[in-house]
């Protein structure tokens, strides 16, 4: 994390000519042409916007931002301004045009739910989606590329639509400026959208989101950031295992079958289903029952902080005995099913009623039979002989009368620790207002308030939202903004002191909905993320906090100032939820393509987290090979029972940590303005560095994408079919860090394909590699520097051949005149590019046998996993 920004040193020093250069690069003209470098991006822009140089707006001494990012933010100022307008009327939503643009390729991203953002590609301005959070223009004629992006003024958010679609010419750039309050009115702005000019794409991110850092203030960019425990670690989240039904004795179950697969769990997220709630027509005290599927909970409220009766009644010690009775690890997916099956009773009355049928005591029934079966089954979950009380003392609870054991959460976390013992992290759910339905009124001694949700007309474009519909007709118990702090403390305090180490926040984008009476969106959001700020700090190291739902400008702005982590993605849906029986394949790669695009705005400010996914998925594979390069943390969310551990053994070594890459995948320059998805021809490539190479991987995501007209992702199954790519060395963007800089000048790069299997050398220079993928299927390709040893040996270190991401296995190297020292983590089979044979190669001071290939220039051998060393093996390969 940077130093504290001296206070010593005044800022003033910092602006030399606040113009310079500026004339050079942005120019409004009288007659409404918005120039960059001479060529116009925007014309027709209304004589009501203006344009202003960035260091005429941005207050640089009110910036806490660290000197050397003031520094740098102030040093590429003058390629950069502000858009500002001035309406005719005050009102609480302004729309203005800023002009409009044709025969332009732009990269955008846009909301297609509330909470989650996906990449959109077109080159004019009717091609937009509403909801777009930035537009990144590919100007070639001056060798440039320009961002806009939409930003926070006062009270006030504002996001992108395109031109009316009745009017005839529809290419307009319309910025939505919108309070979510209509007591809060405004109608002049002087910076509602930035814009930055840059020759690198990567550069003009990191350049736009550092300048929008500095002028807000309300956030931190990650570099400023520490990261969280879980990054390099490997974990199970228990979601998909139990959905709401999950219980201490399957969490317990699920960790040891880790275990017994020969992999040690570093973290545990324990998902929805811990927490207290129930809903408005329940006894305010008592657990609403058997809810297992969600969309369950979404109405129910939080009525106390501590977690629910199934968790509080785990009396410690309990799974610590040497014999407790077995578990059926089928029954999860039994109660799942069962559960199912009642929704679709339910479903199948609500069309009988539709339809007029009257009497309804047949279906009546065979729900009620329904639900005494599913009682049944969650009842008969219980481990027998294992003891439980009726009542909880906050973790405490007496044993039969006699000496005070430990119960509850606090119990659990105790005993997994003792029992498994790599276990760092325990996390556990919950949404942003405390449950789905927030927290109900008089039950916890804050002051909550049912609030009726309200629909931005904004999202009028987005998709259709069980959420949404839910939370729509439950409202949100609102905690008063001024007890947000209260709330998030009452919550982690008492995690923290059970043993939980960190939390998982979903419905991050909740408060618009319900910001009418509490000075709108802007100003209601700052209190929860401050409250919440305050008590990540005190709670949980600053920095465990994973956020989900989230992908919005108001979060991104206004709720990062601690937060370091979040989604990059849409839920890992196992299949198509709205039934095309398709969608098992072809919403994977929809997956991939939500988390490459989005991370190049989220990875400024957070560390991207692809989500999980599940080892038995038939496309399990495809996801775990992004996984292996995103750079983030590697968790799955598989059933018990359901898991692939040769696949997990391609991601994780045994201890449970990962050979994680140094940065964060994001797109190759050459597939930025295209679509992966659904054009026929396009492959989505990703690069990404490992310490002593570059890594690209090659997915085939062709099938789904967005319709806008229909409001949803859908299949196109023409689009689904193997297609070639070109890969090459240059597809790495070596110039992004200073070892990758170093490792971009060499003359010679050794090339592993992971799935075909094959080493070739290429340099700069080179024709390209040519790739062929099938549908949701990859390749992965390592490129590590070759070294001249002595006058005529060249070696370079692949890696582990077993891993996915090879290059992330080696730890250490160091030439000599005609020898490589090394340090490599992990067992298998070690290999490197040697257009000659070595003398001798030894494993930990030991000569091993080795493979050597002349016509591949392929040197192999095996390295074992030793515990004792934490699985790192010293290697010497000597000519």
């Amino acid at each position: 994390m940077a130093p504290p920004n001296d206070p010593d040193i005044t800022i003033t020093n910092l602006i030399s000519d606040t113009n310079k250069c500026i004339h050079q690069y942005f120019d409004l003209s009288k007659d409404g042409n918005f120039n960059v470098k001479g060529k116009t991006l925007l014309s027709q822009v209304p004589n009501n916007v203006t344009f202003t140089n960035f260091s005429s707006i941005c207050n640089y001494s009110f910036s806490d931002a660290p000197l050397p990012l003031l520094h740098r933010v102030e040093s590429a100022s003058h390629r950069g301004g502000f858009f500002g307008f001035q309406a005719e009327d005050a009102s609480d939503t302004v729309t203005n045009s800023l002009g409009k643009f044709t025969d332009v390729n732009f990269l955008s991203i846009f909301r297609f739910k509330t909470w989650w953002s996906t990449q959109w590609t077109g080159n004019s301005g009717s091609h937009l989606q509403k909801e777009t959070q930035w537009i990144l223009f590919n100007v070639p004629e001056i060798k440039s590329y320009v961002i806009i992006v939409p930003l926070i003024e006062g009270g006030f958010r504002s996001a992108f639509n395109p031109g009316d679609d009745n009017d005839n010419d529809n290419d307009f750039v319309m910025i939505r400026v919108e309070s979510g309050s209509t007591e809060v009115q405004e109608s002049k702005f002087k910076a509602i959208a930035y814009v930055h000019v840059c020759d690198n794409p990567y550069n003009v991110m990191k350049e736009a989101f550092s300048a929008i850092r500095v002028h807000l203030n309300t956030f931190r960019l990650l570099e400023e950031k520490n990261t969280p425990t879980l990054l390099d670690k490997f974990g199970w989240c228990t979601w998909d295992s139990f959905y709401l039904s999950v219980d201490p004795v399957g969490v317990w179950h699920g960790v040891k079958e880790f275990e017994e697969g020969g992999l040690s769990l570093r973290f545990l997220i324990i998902d929805d289903g811990w927490q207290s709630i129930n809903c408005d027509e329940d006894d305010p005290s008592e657990d609403r029952k058997n809810l297992v599927l969600g969309g369950q909970q979404m109405t129910a409220r939080l009525h106390r902080f501590d977690e629910c009766e199934k968790f509080r009644n785990y009396k410690g010690g309990s799974l610590l005995r040497p014999a407790f009775p077995p578990y059926n690890t089928q029954k999860p997916k039994e109660v799942i099913s069962k559960a199912i099956e009642i929704e679709h009773a339910e479903k199948d009355r609500k069309r009988a009623v539709q339809s007029g049928l009257n009497n309804l005591t047949e279906v009546d029934e065979r729900i009620e039979k329904l639900k005494l079966e599913l009682e049944e089954l969650m009842g008969g979950r219980n481990v027998e002989n294992m003891s439980y009380t009726s009542e909880s003392n906050r973790g405490n609870c007496s044993d039969e009368g006699s000496e005070l054991l430990i119960c509850g959460l606090k119990a659990l976390t105790k005993d997994l620790r003792e029992r498994f013992k790599d276990l760092d992290d325990i996390w556990v759910w919950h949404a942003l207002c405390g449950a789905w339905g927030g927290v109900r009124p008089g039950t916890t001694g804050l002051s909550s308030s049912i609030i009726p949700c309200k629909v931005s007309p904004g999202l009028a474009g987005t998709m259709d939202d069980l959420a949404v519909d839910k939370l729509v007709e439950g409202g949100i118990g609102l905690v008063h903004p001024d007890q947000a702090a209260l709330l998030f403390d009452s919550m982690h305090s008492y995690l923290s002191t059970a043993g939980i180490t960190g939390v998982k926040i979903d419905v991050m984008q909740a408060l618009e909905y319900v910001s009418e009476q509490y000075g709108g969106r802007v100003e209601l959001a700052k209190k929860y993320f401050d409250g919440l700020s305050r008590s990540l700090e005190k709670n949980f190291m600053g920095t465990n906090l994973l956020a989900s739902m989230q992908q919005c400008n108001d979060f991104m702005f206004l709720g990062t100032k601690q937060i370091s982590i979040g989604r990059v993605g849409d839920d890992f849906w196992f299949q198509d939820p709205n039934g095309d029986p398709d969608g098992v394949f072809w919403l994977q790669g929809v997956h991939m393509i939500h988390c490459a695009y989005n991370s190049l705005w989220m990875g400024q400010i957070l560390y991207p987290d692809w989500d999980m996914f599940q080892t038995d998925h038939v496309c399990a594979k495809f996801h775990a090979a992004s996984r292996a390069i995103c750079g983030g943390p590697i968790y799955v969310s598989d059933s018990l029972g359901g898991h692939d551990f040769d696949l997990l053994k391609k991601l994780v070594y045994p201890d449970g940590t990962i050979p994680k890459c140094q940065q964060f995948a994001l797109p190759t320059r050459d597939v930025l303005f295209k679509n992966p998805l659904f054009d026929k021809e396009t492959l989505l490539k990703i690069w990404n560095f490992n310490k002593y190479g570059g890594v690209i991987g090659v997915f085939n995501c062709q099938g789904a994408g967005w319709d806008g007209k229909e409001r949803r992702i859908k299949g196109y199954k023409e689009c689904y079919r193997r297609i070639e790519a070109s890969v090459h060395v240059n597809d790495v963007e070596w110039d992004q860090t200073v070892e990758g800089i170093q490792m971009g000048d060499a003359e010679e790069y050794a090339v592993y394909l992971n799935q075909k299997g094959s080493l070739v050398s290429m340099s700069s220079k080179s024709e390209p590699i040519k790739v062929a993928v099938d549908p949701s299927s990859f390749e992965l390709l390592s490129f590590v520097p070759v070294q001249k040893l002595g006058h005529d040996h060249k070696f370079a270190p692949i890696g582990l051949a077993n891993m996915f991401n090879n290059g992330g296995t080696v730890q250490g190297v160091e030439y000599e005149e005609s020898r490589a020292k090394m340090k490599i983590k992990g067992g298998g089979s070690f290999l490197a590019y040697s257009n000659k044979s070595p003398k001798m190669c030894q494993v930990n001071g030991e000569d091993v046998e080795f493979e050597w290939c002349n016509e591949l220039s392929k040197l192999v051998f095996d390295l074992p996993w030793i515990e004792d060393r934490g699985g790192v093996s010293d290697v010497i390969v000597q000519y």
